[in-house]
Order: C-alpha cells, then structure tokens, then sequence
C-alpha cells in the first residue's frame, strides 16, 4: 500500500479536519498498514507514467505562492531511469524560468498525471533538480525524445517520495485525436466500401436488379 504520500501530506490542519468530519480513522488505517520511507513505484505506475503524453508539476515560489505549470510531449517522454527516480528533458520554451526558479528556492514539487479515456489519475510528490544539459550529456541522451530534433537546456529529476491513485469519480472521459481515429476508422472503411460499391453499381446498372 502506498502510504507515505498521505503520511507526508497529512499535517495537523488536514488532520484536524478530518478528524472533524469523521474520515480520520480510515485514513489512519491506512497509514498504520503501509511500509516506512518512500512508496515504491511498481510496474503499474512505470507502465502509467510510460503511457502520458503530458502531465502537470506543482511548484512554489521563494514567498510562498503555488505555480503550476502543463509539460507535454510524445508519449514516454517522462522517463523512470530506476528505482523511484524519474525526469523529463526542458527544451527552450517562453523562457520564464519560474520551474527552475522555484525548484532552486525549494525541491519539492508535486505531479498530477491525467489519463481521461480510462478515468484514471496518479499524483505523486518528490523532490526534484535540474541538471544542465552539457553537464551530463549522458542523462540527457537518456531523455532525449526522439525524433525531436530540438536542443535540451536541461534536465529535471525527481525523486518520489509518495504517489497516491485517485478515484474515478467525476472525471470526465476524453479522448485525443489517435483515440478519436481509432474509433472513427471503421465508419470511414464503411463508408469506402459503400461508395466503391455505388462506383460499380452506377457502372453496371443492370446488376442492381
């Protein structure tokens, strides 16, 4: 059971609360259940986070104001390298910086992976860093995305420290364009076959009798 991502997160506020409105015991099951130190990443997140083609990260500025910036990109291009250590390469964007600042100030962040068609979440929480890119050129081989022909500035590791697999409940399924294709595409064969049918028809009315 992956516990240490509620262990970690449920600070006396949230306890307090939760003990208000009657929750607490059964959260507190759970914790007492799971193993010490960090939850470990199995073959079902690997595969989950294997399968994205964007997550979001959560960050905080040296003053204390949360930012939340949406990273995309091909399919696999957030890697597990091993163990609970995971990362993804930064190309040159807007050139704000605020990821790499507040990273700097504080290298805990927090990651929301969204799979809509399937109504499924994973969060997860670690600590991070940044690592240049002509620094360690072999990471950065190793999280190249490829066929993307542009320059990394630099690299992001994360080391989780506890993930947490949300409920369902009210997430609305959606699909992208290759799922949408995938659906559509025997309505459109239909369709292919129906109109050569009509070619060989209008070419021979008198077979249609």
């Amino acid at each position: 059971m992956a516990s240490n991502f509620l262990r970690t997160l449920f600070r006396p506020g949230a306890i307090a609360q939760q003990k208000a409105w009657g929750s607490y015991e059964s959260y507190a099951r759970m914790i007492a259940a799971g193993a010490p130190g960090p939850d470990r990443l199995g073959e079902k997140e690997a595969a989950f986070i294997a399968a994205r083609d964007s997550f979001y990260i959560a960050s905080r500025t040296d003053d204390g104001w949360p930012y939340i910036q949406h990273r995309g990109g091909p399919k696999g291009f957030l890697k597990r390298l091993g163990g609970n250590r995971i990362g993804f390469a930064d190309y040159r964007g807007n050139r704000q910086y605020l990821s790499v600042a507040n990273i700097e100030a504080d290298d805990r962040v927090a990651l929301f992976l969204m799979d809509y068609p399937n109504r499924r979440r994973l969060k997860m929480i670690g600590h991070a860093h940044r690592i240049d890119a002509d620094d360690d050129p072999e990471t950065a081989q190793a999280l190249q995305d490829p066929g993307y022909p542009a320059k990394i500035e630099r690299c992001f590791l994360i080391d989780i420290v506890g993930f947490d697999w949300n409920c369902p409940q009210h997430i609305t399924p959606r699909l992208d364009g290759e799922a949408i294709a995938e659906h559509v595409q025997p309505l459109h064969d239909e369709i292919a076959d129906l109109k050569s049918r009509i070619v060989a028809l209008n070419a021979h009315p008198d077979q249609g009798d």
